[in-house]
């Protein structure tokens, strides 16, 4: 035992002092294995040490060295102690790397992680969601049973955590807790059951992946949820797709009629006699009536096919099985060429993929047919690929192609790979009696191999002559008989004679026992018994002809993409496909609130009925949109729209009925608020309603993109931000109608349509207001997103341009172009350039134009009408609008003339992607606590003590970028705020004054990217002078 150990540490010594990059000291014995171990044991230390040190770079870098060791796969498990301590490190980057080292060896060293369980605790309230997160991971890493509260506890909590990360990780949590202690089911499903409703496509993944583990019987937790996870399935990550996708099928099958059922053919019509009238007639019934498939079954089908061009393999062998078992046969065929695509990717995949188009092509060769030649054998395919392309050219075989693939059987018979050589003659015979036309052909042929070299292929080619000539005894009796004759007798006894004593010394024990038990049976000895006289009974009895048939012939009842399909044997854990219901059970459970809702709410569309064209935003309209759209396949989730919707019309009970989960509680608050506000509304307002409806129209605009700022998660679908929005628009809608005359005033000079909707509250400044509507306003006490922030004017407008055109380049005409920060006519999620055109010539220029277009995927342009002609020493300035989509891409285009075009670009300064917002710093602090983790960037500046002067700050910042003053009740702190012109991703920036000459710049912001960018931009303008 002790050399073993030497000998393992001798190795992993030498492999660490690589990783660890010390030299040998001259303290090493020569001795070799004692030595390095001793060495080894140094390197640790010197670990443990700078794990022990005051600095914080110190500690650093031993965890990223130790980090190293265990992704190269070496053992750290010693330095557990040492690590631990710095669990409640202060510096973030270390107690990241920290929490990453606990996961690994939490469940190792038990007792030493149960020490530090209050840290983590304490860890899972930490502003910082990858803590929270990283906390939580390693807390459910303890495998101890005593702990299963407290875990319980943190599950429930991170479950309703504001952060998407967090939620994914307890859903992660939750099996782990499940493998522990299943006694703790019941408390599981409920918390599952509450992030199923998460409309995160962060957390869709992870929680489906805990019901498929914890509970995947309990379908009707899906019902409600259905819609929602096929409309998110795009955009879920792709391991979490294929999750979705396998749970997606197994409920299809459950819920839904099979699609491959054809109208009852005359076997019914036989048995008519013997039914009654009434059976007659529901079979009657039932022939008449075709076909028609459920529109969420549609649903399903529709939105997983553009995931057959994911660049993930088990995405799109999750989608081709999906298609295989629940879409109709018609349909299955577009699967094929994706597949045939991943037999581009390495071998493991390739194997994989072959094995399920293996299965398919034996029920359904029309599939796969047209890419036949996709399925040729190359040289370098490894044994096991050119085995499965075989069966799968076998199954293809038919009249029309056998000609075609025997010859390239021919070439296969010749490889050098003997098992693929063999296994190609088995090929051939199964094609001889699968197609009659070639039978004589292939037999010939196989009689042909006999005469060769290679006795592998000789003795195949001997097996499988034996078998078809059993098949067809009589058609080639003639040949057996003949082949008997070649054989006298006394070559038969030697030949005899020569295979027993071959098989006698086997190197398998088998074939050993079988020559030991017919030598006694037809060399009979002395000491033979009496079996030795039905020997010619025992071997010329009557057997059933052999069956040549595929390997892959019973696979199918396995669900395809599987590993019990793939071992063919049902492995641990597999979820057998159940069979289609002869009828569907009640399709309403999937929008069974959207019923509820239409039932409570029947009264209030009498308003509707009397003027249903004049309608624009009434509640009874909306209500039947969000009817609509949960019945609709192509829109957003019902069910996910039905929860939006009845937390909007059911009163108080909209902030306990807990429907909605994942979203914040000032969410929950606001959907209560505007349900207390609408029960005091009065009928007589719809007539208002309807003169106000584009002023409804433009803030809800600026309403909607403010809520998404305030999200939690950049990957909410369309029909979230669809549902938010109307809720935004009816709360605009009932100030409206609280104070008509004013609010009329005001917003008619600006009803028009080339108005961007966010300049309307510059028109509705705070002091405007009426001291009733105040108190209204106060006592609906809206959320800060909806009722506090707003779009303002530009505290300063830079008047730098930028060259688009030189007059050398553009043979006289020059073009420049700003940025004026208004907002563009064009369109609100539109940038508002300016561009100024002068004629240096002494000729007139005619038919001043943008021609072709060269944008990014995305990106849109709104162009200036054609200049007729422009005076010498002429000048003219013109807008346009571009949506840059939130990035600092550049839009490319040709400014042309009447004869020539000249490429151009603008490439907008982060800043001037913003429109400034008004907030108080009440709001300023609830969004940047909302913002904070991921969604928060900072740096250290330093300057002059002069350069940090309130009005030297408030320059530099609205100079770089186009922000809103927030006031601040603090003299050393400076707050702005801003939105993104395209998605209305709030932007918060914080410019904290510390002690000396120092500063802290932070930004918090969902677009990171940007926010990045910004901070880069801002941080050397503040430091210089």
């Amino acid at each position: 035992m002790s050399s073993n150990s030497f000998a393992y540490n001798e190795q992993s010594g030498g492999g660490e002092a690589t990783e660890l990059g010390q030299e040998a000291t001259s303290t090493i014995s020569p001795s070799g294995a004692f030595g390095l171990f001793s060495s080894d044991m140094k390197k640790n230390e010197d670990l443990k040490q700078m794990l022990e040190s005051n600095k914080d770079s110190a500690k650093l870098d031993a965890m990223k060295r130790i980090v190293g060791m265990i992704a190269k796969g070496k053992n750290a498990s010693e330095l557990f102690p040492a690590v631990v301590k710095n669990v409640a490190s202060k510096n973030i980057e270390i107690k990241k790397l920290v929490y990453v080292y606990l996961v690994r060896y939490a469940e190792e060293q038990q007792d030493l992680a149960l020490l530090s369980i209050s840290t983590f605790q304490r860890a899972l309230k930490d502003p910082n969601q990858l803590i929270r997160a990283s906390a939580l991971r390693v807390l459910s890493s303890i495998r101890v049973p005593i702990i299963v509260p407290i875990m319980m506890l943190a599950i429930k909590e991170a479950s309703a955590d504001l952060s998407p990360y967090v939620r994914k990780n307890a859903a992660h949590a939750i099996q782990k807790l499940y493998s522990l202690d299943p006694e703790q089911k019941e408390m599981l499903i409920e918390i599952i059951e509450k992030l199923l409703k998460d409309k995160s496509t962060l957390v869709a993944g992870s929680v489906v992946m805990a019901f498929e583990e914890v509970c995947p019987d309990r379908i009707d937790l899906i019902h409600k949820n259905y819609r929602k996870l096929c409309n998110l399935l795009v955009d879920v990550e792709e391991w979490g797709q294929v999750v979705i996708i396998h749970m997606l099928t197994r409920y299809a099958r459950t819920q839904f009629v099979s699609p491959w059922k054809e109208g009852d053919g005359l076997e019914d019509n036989e048995k008519d006699f013997y039914d009654s009238d009434e059976e007659q007639k529901e079979k009657a019934d039932k022939r008449k009536r075709p076909y028609a498939m459920d529109p969420d079954h549609r649903l399903l089908i529709r939105n997983t096919k553009p995931l057959l061009q994911s660049r993930n393999a088990a995405v799109v062998m999750a989608v081709a099985q999906l298609y295989w078992h629940i879409a109709p046969k018609s349909e299955a065929g577009i699967i094929s060429k994706s597949l045939v695509r991943l037999l581009r990717s390495n071998r493991e995949v390739q194997y994989i993929v072959l094995q399920n188009i293996a299965t398919m092509s034996i029920q359904r060769k029309g599939m796969f047919e047209p890419y036949l030649k996709s399925f040729y054998v190359r040289s370098t395919d490894p044994t096991m690929i050119k085995i499965l392309k075989l069966e799968i050219l076998t199954n293809l075989a038919n009249e029309a192609n056998i000609s075609t693939l025997l010859r390239e059987f021919q070439t296969y018979v010749k490889s050098q790979d003997k098992q693929f050589a063999a296994a190609t003659i088995q090929t051939i015979g199964r094609c001889a009696t699968s197609i009659t036309e070639v039978s004589d052909t292939c037999l010939n042929g196989l009689v042909c191999l006999l005469s060769n070299r290679d006795e592998i292929v000789v003795a195949e080619s001997v097996v499988v002559i034996k078998k078809l000539l059993q098949m067809q005894p009589i058609q080639h009796g003639e040949i057996i008989k003949h082949m008997a004759k070649l054989l006298d007798s006394i070559t038969t006894k030697l030949l005899t004679q020569y295979i027993l004593n071959l098989g006698k010394y086997d190197q398998n024990y088998d074939i050993r026992d079988r020559t030991r038990f017919i030598r006694q049976l037809i060399v009979p000895n002395e000491k033979s018994g009496a079996l030795s006289k039905y020997a010619k009974k025992i071997f010329l009895a009557q057997k059933p002809a052999p069956v040549l048939e595929s390997p892959f012939k019973d696979r199918d009842h396995f669900q395809l993409g599987t590993l019990s399909h793939t071992l063919n044997t049902k492995a641990a854990g597999y979820l057998e496909l159940s069979n289609w219901p002869e009828v569907a059970p009640d399709p309403s459970v999937r929008n069974v609130e959207v019923i509820e809702l239409a039932k409570e709410w029947t009264p209030a569309g009498k308003a509707k009925k009397e003027n249903p064209d004049e309608k624009f935003y009434s509640e009874s309209e909306e209500e039947e949109d969000s009817s609509e759209s949960s019945s609709d396949s192509e829109s957003a989730s019902g069910s996910e729209s039905g929860e939006d919707e009845e937390e909007d019309h059911s009163g108080d009970s909209g902030e306990d009925s807990g429907e909605s989960g994942s979203e914040s509680e000032a969410g929950k608050g606001r959907a209560a608020k505007h349900a207390k506000a609408r029960g005091k509304g009065d009928s007589k307002d719809v007539d208002k309603e309807k003169e106000n409806s584009k002023t409804s129209e433009s803030s809800s605009g600026e309403s909607s993109s403010i809520e998404e700022s305030s999200s939690d998660s950049e990957s909410e679908s369309e029909s979230e931000s669809e549902s938010e929005s109307r809720k935004i628009t009816k709360e605009k809608e009932k100030k409206a109608k609280q104070d008509r005359n004013p609010l009329t005033k005001d917003v008619s000079l600006l009803d028009l349509d080339d108005f961007n909707p966010v300049s309307s509250p510059v028109v509705l400044p705070t002091p405007a207001l009426s001291p009733s509507l105040i108190a209204d306003l106060e006592g609906l006490n809206l959320s800060a997103t909806s009722s506090v922030i707003s779009v303002s004017t530009p505290v300063f407008v830079p008047g730098k341009t930028h060259v688009l055109l030189h007059r050398m380049s553009g043979k006289g005409l020059a073009a420049h172009y700003f940025f004026p920060r208004q907002p563009c006519i064009f369109g609100d999620q539109m940038v508002s350039v300016q561009i100024t055109l002068n004629n240096t010539t002494d000729q007139k220029i005619e038919n001043i134009h943008i021609g072709g277009k060269k944008l990014p995927m995305g990106m849109q342009m709104h162009v200036f009408n054609p200049i007729e002609s422009l005076e010498p020493a002429g000048s003219i300035t013109v807008s346009v609008g571009i949506d840059f989509c939130d990035s600092t891409q550049t839009a490319s285009f040709q400014l042309c003339t009447k004869d020539d075009c000249f490429s151009v670009n603008i490439q907008p300064p982060i800043g001037e992607l913003l429109l400034p917002v008004a907030m108080s710093e009440k709001d300023f602090k609830k969004e940047q606590g909302m913002l904070s983790g991921m969604n928060e960037t900072s740096t250290t500046i330093i300057a002059a003590p002069q350069n940090f002067a309130s009005s030297v700050i408030l320059q530099k910042v609205v100079n770089v970028a186009n922000v809103g003053v927030v006031p601040s009740g603090q003299d050393n702190v400076h707050r702005f705020a801003a939105k993104t012109v395209h998605s209305g991703s709030l932007m918060l920036v914080t410019v904290e004054l510390k002690e000396g000459s120092t500063a802290q710049l932070i930004i918090n912001t969902e677009k990171t990217v940007i926010g990045s960018v910004l901070l880069r931009e801002l941080k050397p303008v503040l430091s210089q002078g």
